[in-house]
């Protein structure tokens, strides 16, 4: 039921982070993966990383704001895999300053990065994905999709903007046996994150207090529910959100 042999795998910003642990639990389940980034110096070490669980994994270098990088990627993936089974839309960015303070560019450099690209990525997996006879698409929102914080005025409407589209695109590819789902992780120890305890006074005690597991999660924690949402086993789960955060959400 959560056996990947075969199956391949694009995961965009899969050379660390919350990408690279799901990554690693979609390689360990037999999947191929494909390191989707810019950063190319990264990507190899991530792949020599997989490469000890095995699936012949491989990098591919993309703008994911880009649309010709996009469709790019997605063909170079067929051509050299024969096909493509999984796209993980994870790759993301933020800036953190007052609404007041944004500049416009700022504005579509988070909006471009975090929303657009998942549009993009999907899009251009919809026809290798129905040749397939199906696929799975994994949206990495974020507990801000749910709550509003004031240093984060343009990360939050992006990853609520995912879900929606999550759900528009669960909706539209259903008969495609094409299931889209949104994760929400919640405070994940990870480069992003160390840089918001650098700059957010107090985050790191808040977070320890506020979440109920009374810990950061870990890159670890990401690849249970990526296999989960890739395999067989969420055949007829579409369309949902699922909070991977220790119960962070559940206070309300």
């Amino acid at each position: 039921m959560f056996d990947l042999k075969g199956k391949v795998a694009i995961v965009t910003g899969g050379n660390g982070g919350i990408g690279l642990g799901m990554a690693r639990g979609l390689a360990g389940a037999g999947a191929r993966v494909v390191v989707a980034a810019r950063n190319q110096t990264k990507s190899a070490a991530a792949v020599r990383e997989l490469e000890k669980l095995g699936g012949q994994p491989l990098a591919i270098a993309v703008d994911v704001a880009d649309e010709a990088s996009v469709n790019a990627l997605v063909r170079s993936t067929v051509d050299r895999c024969g096909r493509l089974d999984i796209l993980v839309n994870n790759a993301g960015t933020n800036v953190r300053k007052q609404p007041q303070d944004y500049t416009l560019a700022e504005w579509h450099q988070v909006l471009d990065t975090n929303l657009t690209s998942a549009f993009l990525c999907s899009r251009a997996a919809f026809a290798p994905m129905k040749a397939a006879g199906g696929g799975k698409i994994i949206n990495i929102g974020s507990m801000m999709s749910i709550f509003g914080v004031s240093f984060s005025p343009a990360y939050g409407p992006s990853k609520g903007g995912l879900v929606q589209l999550t759900k528009s695109l669960a909706t539209a590819w259903a008969k495609d046996n094409i299931q889209v789902n949104a994760v929400l992780p919640g405070w994940i120890d990870t480069e992003l994150t160390q840089g918001a305890r650098r700059q957010v006074p107090d985050l790191h005690e808040n977070v320890l207090r506020r979440t109920p597991a009374g810990r950061w999660g870990t890159m670890e924690d990401m690849a249970g529910v990526a296999v989960f949402l890739a395999s067989a086993a969420s055949d007829f789960v579409t369309g949902t959100a699922i909070p991977v955060d220790g119960g962070y959400s559940v206070l309300g």
